[in-house]
C-alpha cells in the first residue's frame, strides 16, 4: 500500500469504525517516510520491534467511535503485513546493512575530556 489513508481504510474494512480512528496510527508507521522517501523508510517501524513500539505509544488497545475495542498491536501488525505480507524482525532489517568503515569509527571520549573535571573518584 502507497498511503497511510489505503491503510487506514483497510483497517475500517477489518474492525469497522471510521478512517480517523485509524489514521493516526497509520501515518506513525509511515512517518519516517520525512526522511526518506524510498522503502527504506520502513526499517525504522516495519518489523515486530516497531509493532510493539506503537502498542507502547498508543496504549494496548484502541477505542473505535462504535465503542469497539480493538488492539493495537493488531493494527500495527496489519499495517506491516499489507506492505510487506509477514512481519520482520529488526534483525531481518539489519543483516541485509552493509558495514561501511565509518560505522565503526569511535574516537575516545576522553581526548575531548578536560582532565581537571574529571572526579577522582570515578
Amino acid at each position: 500500500m502507497a498511503h497511510s489513508y489505503h491503510h487506514a481504510l483497510s483497517s475500517v474494512k477489518q474492525w469497522g469504525g471510521t478512517v480517523d480512528d485509524f489514521l493516526f496510527l497509520h501515518t506513525w508507521m509511515d512517518e519516517s517516510k520525512t526522511i526518506s522517501c524510498d522503502f527504506r523508510h520502513r526499517a525504522l517501524r516495519h518489523h515486530a520491534s516497531g509493532v510493539f513500539l506503537a502498542e507502547r505509544l498508543f496504549g494496548a488497545t484502541l477505542t473505535l467511535s462504535t465503542g469497539r475495542v480493538v488492539p493495537t498491536r493488531l493494527i500495527a501488525e496489519q499495517h506491516v503485513r499489507e506492505d510487506f505480507g509477514f512481519i520482520p524482525s529488526f534483525v531481518d532489517w539489519m543483516k541485509e546493512i552493509r558495514p561501511q568503515p565509518w560505522m565503526g569509527r569511535a574516537q575516545p571520549i576522553h581526548r575531548d575530556v578536560d582532565p581537571f573535571l574529571i572526579d577522582p573518584r570515578l
